[in-house]
């Protein structure tokens, strides 16, 4: 007879990742307002921003090694409820110390709620014994998209502190209705407890890798696409965020899919295929003659990118022997950073060559991840684990 209880726990992660990205899509609105309201050049924005980074880098790793003492529901339900004021904070605050005070505790919960809902995805592909870590993250893609979509049209219409109220209570909304479904996992032993310090292991910091490498081009695309299509394709105002838009599209559309696909051909096969594909857009967006052909070329790398991330966070949680929060703070760390501070290295690149060289050149960084692609194995550990005499339905509490 069918469970509930199964399809509860994955809504309940599903929400979590939708949250997350719902409040960091509203925060990608609110940007320009926060910077005019204190008043930030774009090289102290710049700084604001690295604060942000440094946040999420610091507290991803503390978050680890809570999960491993006390299990991934009870972090992911306090750092969900740290992290839901930090956008009001973002915007009460009225001088640049306060923010730097309040975009630091952003990013820092931003990061440690990302690793406790990792986590707590790779407890329930466990106990399902099938893979949802792709479609989570396209949960999280399209909270992200909500949330720009319609921060702009409240801030204009509403002004910046209706807009964040309004983002947090429907944030609050979201978790109130997962809360009571999470997944309850146990704490893991008091010898792996041991081992919540940085692993000696170098699993992790190689998937680390994997990661870090497959969200280095998200990066560049999402922060560089439009000026390149612009400055050196020629490309219109309008057409120029097309490269971003279609990116965006193919890769959560790919990551809905993705897990069906995972589960067909593996792990490691699959994130193949999704680094030759990355590998292709990139090329084609970097050797683009004409804006179309580099948009096309975005929209391949969509479709590569899209299940690379989710695979390597899947192989994290899974590495034998070691806690699942302790593989993932340090492959989410690695990963995050390539998205929080390599941007601002491809602008001082940029500088002295084109970004059409940059795009070429990023493109890489999947030459590594191939090598490296064997690694994906761990992801499909989920199929093997004994999960005892409860069964896969029933709810551990």
């Amino acid at each position: 007879m069918f469970n509930i209880t199964i399809p509860r726990v994955r809504v309940a992660v599903s929400l979590l990742f939708l949250l997350n990205g719902f409040v960091i899509g509203s925060w990608a609105t609110k940007i320009p307002e926060f910077a005019a309201r204190l008043a930030l050049s774009e090289s102290s924005l710049g700084i604001m921003l690295l604060v942000f980074g440094l946040g999420s880098l610091i507290l991803m790793p503390l978050a680890g090694g809570q999960i491993a003492r006390f299990g991934s529901r009870h972090v992911v339900e306090v750092t969900t409820i740290l992290f839901l004021p930090t956008l009001l904070g973002v915007t009460l605050v009225g001088n640049v110390w306060a923010a730097a005070v309040a975009i630091f505790l952003f990013g820092g919960l931003t990061g440690a709620m990302d690793v406790a809902m990792n986590a707590n995805a790779v407890e329930v592909e466990r106990q399902l014994r099938r893979s949802i870590m792709s479609s989570c993250h396209a949960f999280w893609s399209l909270g992200g998209l909500f949330g720009a979509a319609l921060g702009g049209l409240l801030i204009v219409r509403f002004g910046p502190v209706t807009h964040a109220v309004a983002v947090t209570a429907i944030a609050a909304g979201l978790f109130a209705i997962a809360w009571p479904l999470i997944l309850s996992d146990r704490p893991h032993a008091a010898e792996e407890h041991k081992r919540a310090r940085l692993p000696m292991s170098p699993l992790p910091w190689l998937i680390g890798l994997v990661a870090l490498f497959s969200m280095i081009p998200e990066g560049a695309v999402l922060d560089w696409g439009a000026l390149y299509l612009r400055n050196e394709l020629g490309a219109s105002v309008a057409v120029s965020g097309f490269g971003f838009a279609a990116f965006s599209m193919t890769m959560a559309a790919m990551r809905f899919a993705g897990d069906l696909v995972r589960d067909r051909f593996g792990a490691v096969a699959t994130l193949r295929t999704c680094t030759v594909l990355s590998l292709t857009g990139l090329v084609l967006a970097g050797l683009a003659p004409n804006a179309i052909v580099a948009i096309i070329g975005f929209a391949v790398a969509g479709i590569g990118i899209s299940n690379m991330v989710p695979i390597a966070f899947s192989a994290a949680g899974n590495l034998p022997g070691m806690a699942p929060g302790i593989g993932l703070s340090v492959v989410t760390t690695m990963g995050y950073s390539g998205i929080l501070f390599a941007p601002s290295l491809i602008g001082f690149i940029a500088e002295h060559v084109s970004l059409s060289v940059v795009f070429t050149f990023v493109s890489l960084l999947n030459v590594i991840v191939l090598l490296l692609s064997g690694l994906a194995r761990y992801a499909d550990r989920i199929k093997q684990i004994d999960l005892g005499a409860e069964g896969p339905s029933v709810r551990r509490t």
